[in-house]
Formats: structure tokens, sequence, C-alpha cells
């Protein structure tokens, strides 16, 4: 048994058993830049709003449910994802109850919105991108700079055949473009310490959906591979792998043939350029190391085909008392409106307005359709890792209860009767959320420890990415119908283990999800700048 069976352990119970370090707390006047700084490295504009992808009129709902494209990818076409997911698309303020609310204000601490979710608000994921002579700038290594939507080039050179050699995977296929998802843990441990593993995976999960759901409504395809030469590729990216994790290597189909290359890079070649840190003094954590340790152990020993069917979720029980969901409500909103209106509510939920149960219904099967990552280690078309528990406070003509969704027949499977809104507001553990005013708050489960058996401890990178991706999808889909959403870390794990009688089960209960109505007239201000 493996350390991330320990580290899952510790995540679950951290609200009645702290994590170490206990005493830890912020320095917030010598935290960590928003974003990497590579000072003398060259800069790139790249294409904003693509007109084709616009005029295209991809929707959320062809972006959860379209199929599988096969349409190549394009310069306009990557700047687009990028800046949809990862770039800056708007400042905002607003009156809630989170505590950032007395800051925002103070250009230094301004909340800026990005299409991809992020957990604490802290967008400590960094995009490479690794670009073959087929591509269309200079052969090299580039990083994507998400306040200039720009690149930077890191290094000048043909070095995308060092890639696909630590990738050593056969869905490689034809390409010499890839972008690689890394982790730079400081920029989220200052705040999180030793959680920090479990959030900074959510968020690749959180990013990799938000490609996936803008790829297949363009006709694209995003198939992550998770299992490569991870401390092979940190070199070539002049990276301590201690300090920042790479979590995924994506290939992308790109448009044209393959060219041929012309130069043959030196083995040796890495990047010179490094990172600049702000902060004064940095901490590290010692159950954070032993996990990146755990992961990088088994990077290269990609589990066999089908290793992970054991471990996927198990189908809803037959039987049982039910409750018929309608079909699901449409999503045809524009994916990347959609995106751009996706923000927390903090506190500003109300049970005014119930959900309509079509609405529920959306939600729920746009996270079910979220609940795998089409990587490298999933089987084709197969069944989700997550299961959805929905505690539902207001939605018409659903009894308040505790309820299991079965994806099969759209139902919601009777956990526990009665009104859980007093104990989804207990189970809460900060005070920035009106738990009990959301119409329904949704629990995504992992059989976390099979997942670990089947796939290894670099397995827990899959499992919280999933519940990551699931978030993203439920945000998305929210903001498609108006409604309110927020996703928190901050729950007691072990209360929703005793409410929904899983021990024995395997399952952990890996985030809460709460949507609903909002306040009429809230007070926002908003400022677009993409």
């Amino acid at each position: 048994m493996g350390f991330a069976h320990e580290y899952a352990a510790a995540v679950l119970h951290r609200s009645r058993v702290p994590m170490d370090p206990v005493d830890f707390e912020p320095d917030w006047a010598d935290q960590p830049r928003d974003g990497r700084h590579f000072p003398g490295a060259e800069r790139f504009a790249l294409p904003g709003r693509d007109p084709v992808a616009e005029a295209a009129g991809a929707t959320v709902q062809s972006g959860l449910t379209g199929p599988r494209g096969d349409r190549p990818f394009t310069l306009p076409l990557l700047g687009a994802m990028l800046q949809d997911s990862c770039g800056l698309l708007s400042r905002r303020l607003a009156v809630h109850a989170n505590v950032s609310m007395m800051t925002m204000p103070s250009y230094q601490s301004a909340g800026w919105s990005r299409g991809s979710a992020s957990g604490g608000g802290l967008y400590p994921v960094g995009v490479h991108w690794v670009s073959g002579p087929s591509g269309p700038l200079a052969p090299g290594v580039y990083h994507y700079s998400a306040a200039h939507h720009a690149m930077r080039r890191l290094l000048a050179g043909d070095v995308s055949a060092e890639v696909g050699a630590a990738l050593s995977d056969e869905r490689l296929g034809d390409t010499d473009q890839f972008l690689i998802l890394g982790v730079k843990f400081w920029q989220n441990s200052f705040k999180y310490n030793s959680f920090c593993y479990h959030v900074v995976a959510m968020d690749v999960g959180a990013v990799l959906q938000t490609w996936r759901m803008w790829a297949r409504a363009q006709g694209l395809h995003i198939g992550p591979a998770l299992w490569f030469d991870e401390s092979r590729l940190s070199r070539l990216l002049g990276l301590d792998p201690e300090k920042e994790g790479l979590f995924a290597v994506v290939p992308l189909r790109w448009k044209g043939a393959r060219a041929a290359p012309t130069v043959t890079t030196p083995a040796a070649a890495r990047v010179r350029h490094a990172d600049q840190e702000r902060s004064r003094t940095v901490y590290t954590f010692d159950l954070l190391e032993r996990m990146q340790a755990a992961a990088l152990e088994g990077a290269t020993e990609r589990p066999a085909a089908g290793a992970l069917t054991t471990a996927l979720a198990r189908p809803v029980a037959a039987g049982g008392e039910r409750t018929p969901l309608p079909e699901p409500l449409t999503l045809p909103s524009d994916l990347r409106t959609s995106l751009r209106a996706r923000r927390s509510s903090f506190g500003r939920f109300s049970s005014y307005r119930t959900v309509d149960p079509a609405q529920l219904s959306a939600i729920l099967a746009a996270a079910e359709a979220a609940g795998r990552l089409d990587s490298d280690v999933e089987p084709p078309d197969g069944p989700s890792l997550t299961r959805l528990y929905v505690f539902v406070n207001h939605v018409e003509s659903v009894a308040p209860g505790s309820y299991l969704y079965d994806p099969l027949d759209r139902s919601l499977r009777l956990v526990r009767s009665g009104a859980p809104g007093s104990f989804v507001q207990r189970a809460y553990t900060l005070n920035n959320y009106n738990v009990e005013q959301a119409g329904a708050v949704i629990v995504p489960t992992v059989r976390t420890s099979a997942v670990l058996d089947a796939l290894g401890d670099r397995g827990y990178r899959l499992a919280a990415a999933a519940v990551g991706a699931t978030a993203q999808a439920v945000y998305t889909a929210c903001a498609a119908m108006d409604l309110g959403c927020g996703v928190a870390l901050g729950f007691d794990g072990d209360s929703y283990v005793e409410e929904l009688a899983l021990a024995g089960s395997a399952e952990m209960p890996l985030l809460s999800m709460m949507v609903g109505h909002e306040r009429p007239h809230p007070a926002d201000f908003r400022y677009e700048i993409a």
C-alpha cells in the first residue's frame, strides 16, 4: 500500500484531525505572484476571440455531450481555447460573503475572472507549449502568459521528439505539438500547505474539462496523457520536480502534414529561463513532498489496459424509493459566453425560487459526463469515476432529502428522507456560504482506495482531477442557465460518510457543490477585458 492511501485518509479526516502543520498561517503580505514571471523571455501575442469559432455557434450542450472530433488545431483555435480557459477575462467586484470582498477594490488584490475554476481562486496551473516544425511559430518551448494572453519563448529549437519519447504512448499519433500542464506547488501551498496536492490535482481537472468542452464544441479532441517520464520533461523545462509537478501532457492534432525536423536538437537542450519567485520566504511541507515523490516513482509505468475497470463507479443498485427526473434542460447557450459568466455565489443563494427539476437534471447530466477525462488509462467510453449524491433543499416537485443519482434512468434513489438543510450547513466548515438556501448540494464521490490499488500512487491525480472536471462542468451548466453555483473545499468529509452510510464502500466524498437561485438585484461590477 503506497503513501497515497495515507494521504487520501488525511484529506478525508482533515476537518476532525487537521493535517500537519496544524499551526500554519498564510503570510498574505508575502504570497507568491499570480502566475509565472520569466524576465527577459521574448513574448508573442496570441489571437483572441476567433471569428470562425464564434460563427460556429458552439454551445454548452455540444461541449458536454457532443461527439469526439477530428478537426485539427490552428493558432487562432489554440489562442481562443487558452484565453477562454486560463486567460484573464474580466475584473469583478461584488457584495458577497467571502473574505476577499474587503480587498477586491484594491488593484493589487483585484479579482480576475477566468473560464476555469480554481480552489481558493489561486490558479497555480501553468501551460507550456512545445511546438515542433509543423507549428505556426519557430520550433521551441513556450509558456502561456495569462495576464498578456501571449506566449513567452523559453527555448528555441525543436525538442518535440523529447516530449514524444517521454510519453511513449501509441495514442500520440503523427504530431509534434504538445501542451503540458504543470503546477508550481508554492503558488497554492502558501495557503493550503499539505492540502495543496489534493487541491491542485482538482485544478488540473478543471482546466482539462474546460479544454474538453471547448474542443468538442469545435469538433476537436483533447485526450490527456497522465503517465509519462515526468523527470525527463522536468529536466527539459528546467524545473525542479519536487517544487513543480507536471500533471498532464496533451498532444494536439495540428493542421497540415507534420514537417520533418531540419535540425537535430542536442539531448542536453533544456530551458534556461527561470521563473522569478516573488515570495521572500518559501516553505516546504512534508506530506506534499512525499505525495509528489510517490507520484514520480510510478510515472513511467503506465498501467495495463483495463486496470482501472475495477475502480470505476459501480452501477446504482436496483430498487429503492425513486424520484424520476425529467429530460435535462437543453443548454443552447454559447459555451464561450457561459465560461465568461461563470462565478462563485459566495453566500448569495436564496430559496425564494425553487430550482426546476429539468435544471437539476441538466446539471447532473453535465456532472456525470465530466466524470471521465479521456485519459491514457481510462477505458474508452467507459463509465464515470464518480458517483453523485444530491442533497435536495429546494427543488420543485422533489421532496427534500438525500439521494443517489442514477444516470441510467435519470432518477434519484432515496438515501435519507427529511430536509437536509441543517446537516449540510453544519457539515460546511466555513462561513461564506448559506448552504441551506441552495436549491441542492451535489457531492461527488470516488472509490479512491480502489483507484490507488489499480493504478498506484499516481492514480490520486486522476481521482482528484475527475472531481475537478465535474466541478467545472457544474459551474458551466449553471452559468448557461443563469443559476448560482458554489464549489467548496471546506466541509467535514466524515460527516458525509456517516450521513450517506458510505463506511465500507471505499467511496470518498471529495467536494461540495451548491446550486440554486440567488437573491435578485445583486450589487456587482464587471469590466470585460477579453
